[in-house]
This record gives structure tokens, C-alpha cells and sequence, in this order.
């Protein structure tokens, strides 16, 4: 079926934070923004007609959880992923960031020390401070144009005392799909220090045809046991606007903590669309995905030899997972400043600067693949005019 993902759908105008911030943050509602992680492709259509469905009703008044919500998420994970869950473990949250933040309240205490392995999605770094608790680093170490865990520096802080560890599981931004091995190793030293792990999963979903992701709390019954996974349809199926989201918690006590805190919170609420959604999504639009991926594969290796070709100087990071590319410019000798106003003054093109990501993030910018080729190219065209001159 053609998806028409090289359409190039007009967003300006819609409330969209991506498209219509333009002025706001950059100075300009001209610029052409690849930073947010939200795709330029229509959803699936099973999701379209699902949603256009729902909303005919005419009273969107509180909803609760349906039995075939749940058995799409179940069905789901046993399909595509060799995870069996109990739907008994499933809690929603209005999304996966909020869900970070009620885990950290959960899990931790004020002072606490929680681990987070950067460059990192930026708001691991917020759930801890605006929570009161400390970010103990792990940096990634970057080798031969991959990400690896550094275990012994890992290690270090655990016997430190950090009590939690958010996992960034496939990696944002470096594309990172991590192996078994890796996984594995990360949760002996937890095992060992009595270290909790909240999983961030929301892009498992989005790995190319010769990855695979490995859910960490499917790993062994001592990972479930000690991990929070937080998920959500909405990177997937671009679906972020409909504020769906779910955590997996096999472990009984843990699970009462978060739903005690999600209740004291009163975040407990479900988005009237996002059942009807997320059937849509699990249980009709797997082909859909198939093809987003192709796509956004072909776009990956589209840009890296974009880039050697035109401009050799940066060095895109061969991403595994996610529709984002991590591109190393330290070579152009820019500070993130210098950087910022090349792309939005002169560029008139909006990369995210990677010092957002934590201090080894300084040097890099991350591309949102997640769109229409041609709009790919008119962007990585004005980067490059924008650079030469």
C-alpha cells in the first residue's frame, strides 16, 4: 500500500509545536525544523479513521480502560518483541517523560543519586533536578563512530550509593540498539547494588531490519523485577499529541509505589482518543510501520552519504534505531553558540545542538529523519550552502 510518505503535508497553522514555533525559538518561522522528535508523515490510516470514528460520538467525557486496549499492548510486545506481559502490569500515564518523573518520586528520595548515560534525551536530566535528586553521570564512551557503556565508571557510582538508573533503551540520541551482552551486564551490576532501572523504551519500536531490540526487563526474571519500563504508541505511530502512554512493572511493590504516586498526582486519567488509537495502531498499521521504517532507513543512508559527499568535514554517527541521526561537526570548529546562529540565521534550518544532551554532547546535532526526502534535502542543501559560505 503507498502510505504517501513523500507528500509533503502542510503543518504551519495547525497548533504545531514543531512547525509553528519557528519565530519563538529561533528567530525566524521560516526555518525548516528537523529537531523535535515528532514524525512529518501521516498516521496510519487504520488510527485516522479510529480516531475520526471516535470523535463522531459527540461526548468525550472521562474513559476508562478497555479489555481490547489491553490485549493490543499485550499482543503486541508477544509479536513483535518475544515479550510476554501480563496485563495486570500495565499502568497508563499521560506520557512517557511524566512517567520518568512519577518513577524518580517513586523509587527515590531527595538528595538521591540517579544515574543517567549521556549525550541523553535532555529531560533525564530534568525528572532528576526538578525533583530534588542528584544526576550522577556515566558518560558514553564514543569508539570507532559507536557508543559503548563504560561499566567500570558505571560501577563506581553504584557503589557510590546511586540508587536508580534511567536507561535510554533503543539510545537517543546516538542511535544505539544495545545487544544482549550490554544489557546483560548493566543488570548484574544492578543486581549487585540493589540499583532499580527505569527503562525508557518508547523508540523499540523504530530499529532497522538487521537490529533487534531486547526489552531489559524480558531479559531474565532478576531484570523484570527490578526495572519500570515506560512505553507509548506515539513515537511509533506519531501520536504524540494524544497523550498515551503505558508502564510495564511485573514487580508487585514497585508497582504500588508507582500507582500510589500516579494517584497522589491525579495523573491517572485516560486520553479519551488514545484506547481507540493504540488498537488502531497495534492491531492494524504494522505494515504502515514497516514501510515508515524502510523509509527512514533509506533517508538515514540518504544523508550520510549526503554529507561525506558534500560536506566531509561532519561525520554522521551510523544510527541503529530511532528516526534521528547523531552527526559529529567538531571538525568545523564551531562552538554550539557559533553553531546555532549558522542554522538559524543563515541556514534558516533548525538541527537540535547537542550540548542540550548533556557536556559530551558539545560538537554533535541531531537530525529528525523522520520525514519527506525532499524536505530532507532542502535542509541538508541549506546546512551545506550555509557551512561553505
Amino acid at each position: 500500500m503507498n502510505y504517501r510518505l513523500d507528500e509533503r503535508i502542510p503543518r504551519r497553522g495547525t497548533w504545531s509545536e514543531k512547525w509553528d514555533t519557528g519565530q519563538q525559538l529561533f528567530g525566524d518561522q521560516d526555518v525548516l525544523p528537523l529537531w523535535v522528535a515528532d514524525m512529518d508523515f501521516a498516521c496510519a490510516p487504520a488510527i485516522v479513521e479510529a480516531v475520526t470514528e471516535r470523535s463522531k460520538h459527540g461526548i468525550y467525557g472521562y474513559t476508562l480502560r478497555p479489555q481490547e486496549y489491553l490485549d493490543a499492548i499485550t499482543g503486541w510486545f508477544s509479536r513483535r518483541h518475544d515479550w510476554e506481559i501480563d496485563s495486570a502490569w500495565l499502568t497508563d500515564a499521560p506520557g512517557v517523560v511524566p512517567a520518568l518523573s512519577i518513577a524518580v518520586q517513586a523509587l527515590t528520595a531527595p538528595g538521591d543519586a540517579i544515574i543517567v548515560q549521556p549525550p541523553v534525551y535532555n529531560p533525564f536530566y530534568d525528572v532528576i533536578r526538578r525533583n530534588d535528586r542528584k544526576v550522577a553521570e556515566n558518560p558514553l564512551i564514543l569508539e570507532n563512530g559507536q557508543y559503548r557503556m563504560n561499566y567500570s565508571e558505571l560501577e563506581a557510582l553504584m557503589q557510590d550509593g546511586a540508587k536508580l538508573l534511567l536507561l535510554c533503551s533503543p539510545h537517543n540520541p546516538g542511535g544505539r540498539v544495545w545487544t544482549r551482552e550490554e544489557l546483560e551486564q548493566v543488570g548484574s551490576l544492578c543486581t549487585r547494588y540493589g540499583v532499580k532501572v527505569v527503562a525508557d523504551e518508547i523508540h523499540c519500536d523504530l530499529v532497522f531490519r538487521e537490529q533487534r531490540h531486547l526489552p531489559f526487563a524480558s531479559l531474565s526474571e532478576a531484570h523484570a523485577q527490578m526495572t519500570v519500563t515506560c512505553l507509548a504508541p506515539s513515537k511509533t505511530f506519531n501520536i504524540p499529541g494524544l497523550a498515551t502512554a503505558f508502564t510495564v512493572i511485573s514487580n508487585t511493590e514497585l508497582r504500588r509505589r508507582f500507582n500510589d504516586r500516579l494517584k497522589a498526582l491525579a495523573l491517572g486519567s485516560v486520553n479519551y482518543f488514545g484506547p481507540a488509537a493504540t488498537i488502531a495502531a497495534y492491531n492494524q498499521s504494522e505494515d504502515w510501520l514497516e514501510a515508515v521504517l524502510d523509509y527512514v532507513q533509506d533517508n538515514r543512508d540518504y544523508t550520510i552519504k549526503y554529507l561525506s559527499t558534500h560536506l566531509p568535514e561532519v561525520q554522521p554517527m551510523l544510527s541503529e534505531g530511532t528516526y534521528l541521526l547523531w552527526v559529529d561537526y567538531r571538525k568545523l570548529g564551531l562552538s554550539g553558540t557559533e553553531l546555532k546562529q549558522l542554522m538559524y540565521r543563515q541556514a534558516k534550518v533548525a538541527f537540535t545542538e547537542g550540548s542540550v544532551y548533556g557536556t559530551n554532547g558539545e560538537g554533535f546535532l541531531r537530525i529528525n529523519l523522520a520525514c519527506p526526502r525532499s524536505l530532507l534535502t532542502e535542509a541538508l542543501e541549506r546546512f551545506v550552502a550555509a557551512v561553505r559560505r
